[in-house]
């Protein structure tokens, strides 16, 4: 059987490298770059993250994971300045919430934490996190591929390469 802390910190790992490959290959300018006015920007995206994550994480079994000192809604007005700042700002978030899961042990995926005054199992807000971080990932690098267009290095198997990748794929000895 798979453990289940191991499994869900590989798959959030392998999201927090998609949003790093993403960064790559963006100029600090391009991290800043809106669709429209509706829209947000890479840098607006990192700081809700940023936010939601030491709101969620920090005080994890003794608070509320919605914290009084959050205001959700200024996540959406970026003042982040500088690519450095932007990966700060992601790292920091990344770290908050991979120290908690670190040190989960299998018996406190049962325990009752609250996010927004309604009671959750751990498990379930790992799960919540495990839609909520990736959907916004994904926002990430569809910009930067909207960004890039035709110059994006695939974060996964290039359009058209499928059955080139299967094949090799299929040439690797089994482990």
């Amino acid at each position: 059987m798979v453990n289940y802390i191991q499994s869900i910190h590989n798959q959030f790992e392998y999201y927090k490298l998609l949003g790093e490959k993403t960064f790559l290959q963006l100029t600090e300018e391009q991290l800043f770059w809106k669709f429209n006015e509706e829209s947000n920007s890479i840098a607006t995206v990192v700081k809700h993250l940023y936010g939601n994550m030491l709101s969620r994480w920090t005080d994890f079994y003794t608070s509320d994971g919605e914290k009084e000192w959050r205001n959700r809604e200024s996540e959406f007005e970026n003042d982040i300045q500088t690519k450095s700042e932007l990966i700060e700002k992601w790292n920091s978030g990344w770290e908050c919430f991979f120290q908690v899961i670190q040190n989960l042990k299998e018996e406190d995926l049962t325990k009752i934490i609250y996010i927004r005054n309604e009671s959750h199992t751990v498990t379930e807000a790992i799960n919540r996190q495990l839609a909520h971080y990736p959907y916004h990932v994904g926002q990430i690098v569809f910009i930067g591929k909207m960004i890039c267009d035709t110059n994006w290095i695939s974060l996964s198997i290039p359009k058209g390469n499928s059955n080139l990748f299967n094949a090799a794929k299929f040439l690797k000895p089994k482990k």
